[in-house]
């Protein structure tokens, strides 16, 4: 199967690259040749464009190509969606696009998310975006037979990435050498709700299972764990790997969110929800994916990345004094 990758060098993309690569598929991954962190596995084909400012430089880049299955990672509103439409119109038998299951209903109507719970965040534009992408492509689909597959991930991490709700997505040590420091760390609301963390590996399996299965074209899908764990929970196994005692505050998301603007989209617009989701569909297209990473596992596995070079344990201080500041403004709040 010929594959392109748009991207293909980010942290769930390059878990599938090299699952990929394992099965003797022909990928090609096209980007700018800019990565650092991460190398195309062996015998993957690299194309070398910027699809974000050369969309002339990318149509030259592909000419005369065509692909089984193309998966565009790097997509995110619908302009982009509008550039892949021109792009690759004629160029597949199946575009993958790339959206998130924060996309659907926030809050949710119902805790157990199916691929037919609305697609509705008013909280966050990153999703909204991700759902006008999703209608546009549909549109395509229907009016014009372009042969779409959507995929929602949710929060899907693997050996460089521990995501806890209130860390730091470029510098995710900084939580951890808090931890391990004795440090508090906040857990937002009183760290019950439930929520479900995928290894980038497991997710590549069920996104390979996809490409080239004609039924999945016109098709939308999420593809998670079945593990399902509160962020007390989630929390809790991080320091218990860490060999150390948890110094959590429970602190309201609606008074994170009043310190931190990003924190409107990713707390009260998606991880302080409840959400479980619902993986028959994924299971009946593709019969062999099964998540076999649990939280425990794969918590393990990225302190041991983290740990193998101190290169990877930078530190985000501006996260740190905001966090701070977030619990002193809390803590004023309570009697004395």
């Amino acid at each position: 199967m010929k594959v392109l990758f748009i991207g293909g060098t980010g942290l769930i993309s390059s878990a599938c690259s090299e699952l990929a690569a394992a099965r003797g598929m022909d990928l090609t991954v096209l980007n700018r040749g800019q990565s650092t962190r991460y190398q195309p596995p062996e015998g993957v084909h690299q194309l070398v464009a910027d699809i974000y400012k050369d969309e002339r430089g990318m149509a030259n880049v592909l000419r005369g190509q065509r692909f089984d299955a193309i998966v565009d990672w790097m997509a995110f509103t619908p302009d982009d969606i509008e550039r892949d439409l021109r792009l690759f119109h004629d160029k597949t038998d199946q575009f993958v696009f790339i959206s998130s299951a924060s996309a659907y209903q926030k809050p949710p109507a119902h805790y157990l998310i199916t691929e037919e719970t609305p697609l509705e965040n008013p909280y966050w534009e990153y999703s909204r975006d991700k759902i006008a992408c999703e209608q546009r492509l549909m549109q395509a689909y229907q009016q014009q037979g372009f042969p779409v597959t959507i995929v929602r991930p949710s929060l899907t991490y693997g050996p460089s990435q521990i995501p806890l709700c209130m860390g730091s997505w470029e510098h995710p040590y900084t939580l951890i050498e808090r931890m391990k420091q004795g440090e508090r760390v906040i857990i937002p609301g009183d760290g019950t709700s439930l929520w479900v963390f995928t290894w980038n590996a497991d997710f590549a399996k069920g996104l390979l299972g996809l490409l080239g299965t004609p039924a999945a074209i016109g098709e939308a899908f999420h593809i998670t764990s079945d593990e399902v764990l509160t962020w007390n929970q989630a929390y809790a196994e991080v320091s218990q790997a860490l060999g150390v005692v948890l110094e959590a505050v429970h602190i309201p998301s609606d008074l994170i969110a009043r310190f931190d603007e990003h924190a409107t989209g990713s707390l009260i617009g998606d991880k302080t929800n409840s959400v479980v989701f619902d993986n028959s569909k994924i299971k009946r297209y593709v019969p062999d994916f099964a998540c076999e990473v649990t939280w425990q596992e794969g918590v393990r596995r990225a302190l041991a990345w983290f740990e193998a070079d101190p290169a990877r344990r930078t530190i985000d201080r501006k996260a740190v004094r905001l966090w701070e500041r977030i619990i002193t403004a809390y803590e004023r709040a309570l009697p004395d």
